[in-house]
């Protein structure tokens, strides 16, 4: 059987769950019962090996590894117009950096290799399990043959998606602060400084750019520790594996213009002040930790809200919102009266 063969199916699920909010045609419901029915028969067809290696491959291909080749195109092929975007201007072009092309095919060629690594891991991890162990799945992937449960009730996957996204950003910041860049980190913290900070300033592969064990330790670990300790369905799983692959595309894009969230581009400043300063602060991803031990490089994610809230005029909007309730509020209990006045006249 190809790969593609095995791919296609595999994909089904995680497309259609990215599809339903554009199927503005089809109702929410009946978009919800297609992907619980085409999860439960990959569930059913798949074994949980085939599931946590084929799922993440596809996730980390097409979330994090397409895209980092297009933004790269993008600044090889039209640098004139990719260093208007870019925040450090022209030395954040990546061929304009130390080691020019040769770098970049290095860079290149260490990412794919450590992305395809951790998905390997995890799934050598599960075949040691419950093939030669005869466990349990270390992910809860398949639920009762007679209750087809196999999807997480929406409860669980905002309380499990929450929980791995504060932990797994916790041991990132942590692991970051105290192996990556600390003294005591030994080995792991040489080969971090001398294989990721060779870069000056990033661009998306250099997200997966380092020493496959520091890679391991850094990027790998952090979010699928947690999910096992809770053991997470494979759904929240993919979930978080989505947004953070889609979150280094972004923070470490270099550019100035991203998607307008209150912390995205906050988190892309951060990213390329810690590059630029070969280490010294910012260690975390989203910067609350930073701010609350005082590791921030320049502005800390608490003046980033502020900014983006005077940005939105949430003050006013609120203000206007409430206003407008008021008012709205007085204007039916007129209505109200005069009604009664006339129902009184009447009489």
């Amino acid at each position: 059987m190809s790969l593609s063969s095995l791919l296609a199916p595999i994909t089904l699920p995680i497309a259609s769950l990215f599809a339903i909010p554009m199927l503005s045609s089809w109702s929410t419901s009946l978009n919800l019962v297609f992907f619980s029915l085409t999860w439960t028969t990959i569930a059913i067809t798949y074994s949980p090996l085939q599931l946590e290696f084929f799922a993440p491959l596809f996730l980390r291909t097409f979330l994090y590894l397409l895209p980092s080749g297009l933004f790269l195109l993008f600044d090889l092929l039209l640098p004139s117009l990719a260093v208007e975007l870019k925040a450090q201007g022209e030395i954040g072009l990546p061929a304009r950096q130390k080691g020019g092309a040769r770098k970049v095919r290095r860079v290149v060629g260490w990412a794919c290799f450590n992305s395809i690594l951790a998905v390997a891991v995890q799934a050598g991890v599960e075949w040691l399990v419950t093939d030669v162990l005869r466990m349990r799945s270390l992910l809860l992937i398949k639920g009762s043959a007679w209750t087809l449960n196999h999807l997480p009730n929406p409860w669980t996957l905002f309380k499990h998606s929450v929980l791995g996204l504060v932990l797994r950003n916790t041991l990132q910041y942590y692991i970051h602060l105290y192996i990556l860049h600390s003294p005591s980190g030994g080995i792991f913290a040489h080969w971090h400084q001398t294989w990721h900070h060779s870069i000056q300033l990033p661009y998306s592969f250099v997200a997966a750019y380092d020493h496959p064990a520091c890679y391991l330790l850094y990027r790998f670990i952090p979010l699928y520790l947690p999910a096992v300790a809770f053991r997470f369905h494979i759904m929240t799983y993919l979930l978080l594996l989505a947004l953070f692959s889609l979150e280094e595309v972004f923070t470490y894009s270099g550019y100035n213009v991203l998607p307008s969230t209150i912390m995205l581009r906050g988190m892309a400043r951060r990213t390329d002040a810690h590059m630029m300063s070969q280490g010294k602060g910012n260690y975390g991803p989203i910067g609350v930790l930073d701010w609350a031990h005082g590791t921030t490089l320049g502005a800390d994610v608490m003046d980033d809200m502020r900014d983006e809230m005077e940005k939105h005029n949430v003050q006013e909007r609120t203000g206007r919102a409430i206003d407008q309730a008021g008012d709205a509020t007085n204007g039916l209990g007129t209505k109200l009266k005069n009604r009664a006045r006339k129902g009184r006249g009447r009489k």
